[in-house]
Order: C-alpha cells, then structure tokens, then sequence
C-alpha cells in the first residue's frame, strides 16, 4: 500500500544496534512517513479544525435546533459528519470543548447529544440569495416568475403549483414544528423545505444523501415521502443518482454550470492531496512503461533508494480504484412523481442528459 502512493509516503531506515546474534554487521529498521507535500497538507488541515473549532460547534448548535426535542442521535450524527466537516472524534473533541454548548445524554435507543443552551442568534435561518434576472430597466414584473436552473422545463401545472407554494409567507423551521400546521398542507410543506435547505446549507459541499435525510425524518418532522417531496421542488433541490443512492444539491448553493459558488478550505485541501494521489498514479504508470520498455527511469520518489524485500514490487495488476477517480458520469434527470390527481409530471433537462454538478469547473473533478 505504501508503495502504490508514493506522493503521500516514503521509507526510510534507522541504524539498529548490533544484537549478540547479529554482532558482525549492523542492521537497519524500516520507518515510514509522509513526504514533505503530504506533511504540509496534514499540517495545514489540522490548523484549520482548529481554527474552526468555534464555527463548526455552533454548525452543530444550529442541527440541534431544528429537532424537535434539541437532541440526535450520536449515530445518526456520525451519518453526517464528514458533510458537515466534523473530524472523526467530534465526540472526544468539540463536545468536551464546549460543556456549555452540548451534553452527551443516553435515551431508550442509545447515547445522543443533546443542546444545553439555545442560542437565538443562531436560530436565524439562510437568506435568499438575489436573482439576477438580467432586466435592464429595474421594475415590478408584470407577470409571475418563477426562478429554474437554465434548461429545465416543467409542466404547467407543476408550476403553477410552485408558484402558489411560493406565495407562501416565510416559515422559520427554527422556531416553529410538524405540530404547528395541518398535516399535508402547504405550509407543512413549506417548513419541511426549510429545513432540507438549512440543514444542505450546513454542508461543506451543499449536498448529502437522500437516506441520510430520511435517519432524521421523526427528529426533523420531515414528511414520510422525502425523496418526492424534494423531487417536487426544483427551484430548491437538484437531485442526482449515482449508482443505487440518490444525493440531493442545494441549487442556491452552485451557479449555472453546477460548480461550487462558495468552497470550503477543507475541499482545497482535499483537492490538493487528490492531486498528489494522481500525480503518484502518473509516476507508477511511467516506472512500469520504463520496466517493460526496458529502459532506466530515474528514480522519482525517496521509496526507490530503500533497499528492502520487496524493492521489486510491482503493482501493474493491482486495481485501488484510481483509474477512474476523475472521469465524470452522465445523469438522467427523469423523475415521475404523483400529485392528488394521481398525474404523472416530468422533470427533465435539455439534452436529456446532465453531467454531475461539481466542487470546481476543470476536468479532474470528482464525479458525485
């Protein structure tokens, strides 16, 4: 494993001490570390958590705040963790960090955390971002609108239906609950959406999977049928398929071309060490073409000065997953879904098809 990255690790050795069965010759003990671009990369990512110990508690202040009894699950938090940019040992770290902020409570299905203190500056939910609608003269609009991503096309009736829900006065999903509205109404609608958008916003990269909203659907009072409710609103949510999961975008989060409006450091970082990961894939691919050429590579990386048992290790016929890391993926964006009148409605873009919308616009993205 070692030798298949060699951008990330290298090996070194360190004298051992002659042993009475060995006393004639000094022998050596093989050491591993990160090569100096990988070192500055960890360096770099642990500087950032820390520095965003403070943000990244009231991120989950916020998660708190829109269940119901202001506490989850710890392993249901653990589900979106890496999306909303929670190291691994949140538990250990941030919550002892911050005593006043967050308890670890155990309930009849297993140990959750719970909020200590609300904060009402934090109950404040996302704002809209403005739209440009490209008018030259800056003047009420005559006629209703309703603001879709370029190229997708609704049934009327679909959108004569998201402009009624759009009609609808704002509804906090901080301070209100499931409770509060008629059972599939509009409104009820309305804070259901609220939440999905706060709690995508909340993400590093604006989205996660559809099933992990659905772990938090009693918590959350989101509706039974999550995944048609979000189908149902494009102007909020772009909902994507990538092998049998289904991954839902926060639209107001990408521009026209699906690329990241706002990136989080965290993704440069892990941006920058994918590209070590691929820059280590180029060296293999050109020591095995020199290995079957016949000819002499000079050595490329520290590894190949280190003298050990399997100094001839080759991984030609080895499968970890790279080769095709950053080649993109085409999406069908053909969904059905049933309203009262039991009618099949279509949403679709141009074209038919749409690539993965993405962290960056070049073409060593990853596909989502």
């Amino acid at each position: 494993m070692i030798y298949r990255y060699p951008t990330i690790f290298e090996l070194f050795t360190i004298p051992m001490p002659p042993t009475p069965f060995n006393a004639t010759k000094s022998g050596y003990q093989l050491c591993v570390r990160l090569t100096p671009a990988a070192k500055s990369l960890a360096m770099q990512e642990l500087n950032l958590k820390s520095a965003m110990s403070g943000f990244l508690a009231n991120k989950l202040q916020k998660l708190l705040m829109l269940s119901s009894h202001r506490r989850l699950l710890l392993s249901k938090i653990v589900h979106l963790g890496p999306h909303l940019g929670l190291s691994p040992n949140f538990r250990s770290r941030l919550c002892n960090d911050h005593p006043d902020k967050f308890k670890i409570v155990g309930t009849s299905y297993g140990m959750a955390l719970e909020l200590v203190h609300r904060d009402p500056e934090l109950a404040v939910p996302l704002k809209s971002s403005p739209v440009n609608r490209g008018l030259i003269v800056d003047r009420p609009l005559k006629f209703k609108q309703l603001n879709l991503r370029k190229g997708l096309n609704l049934k009327r009736r679909h959108r004569d239906f998201l402009m009624k829900f759009n009609e609808l006065p704002d509804i906090c999903p901080y301070n209100t609950s499931l409770d509060d509205f008629p059972k599939s109404s509009l409104e009820a609608e309305k804070r259901a959406c609220g939440v999905v958008r706060e709690v995508l916003g909340m993400m590093v990269e604006k989205r996660t999977l559809i099933d992990h909203l659905t772990h938090f659907r009693k918590e959350f009072g989101l509706p039974n049928k999550l995944r048609a409710m979000i189908v149902r609103h494009p102007e909020l949510f772009y909902v994507s398929l990538k092998g049998m999961r289904d991954s839902v975008f926060l639209v107001e989060g990408f521009d026209d071309k699906g690329v990241l409006l706002e990136k989080d450091e965290s993704l440069v970082i892990r941006d920058q060490l994918m590209a070590l990961v691929a820059e280590g894939k180029r060296i293999r691919r050109e020591k095995r073409k020199a290995r079957i050429n016949g000819t002499i590579l000079d050595d490329c990386d520290n590894n190949d000065n280190v003298e050990v048992e399997d100094g001839d290790y080759d991984d030609g016929d080895y499968d970890d997953g790279f080769e095709n890391l950053f080649d993109s993926e085409d999406s069908d964006l053909e969904y059905d879904f049933h309203d009262d009148d039991n009618e099949s409605s279509m949403l679709y873009a141009n074209g038919g098809n749409a690539v993965f919308w993405t962290g960056d616009d070049n073409g060593d993205s990853e596909p989502w």
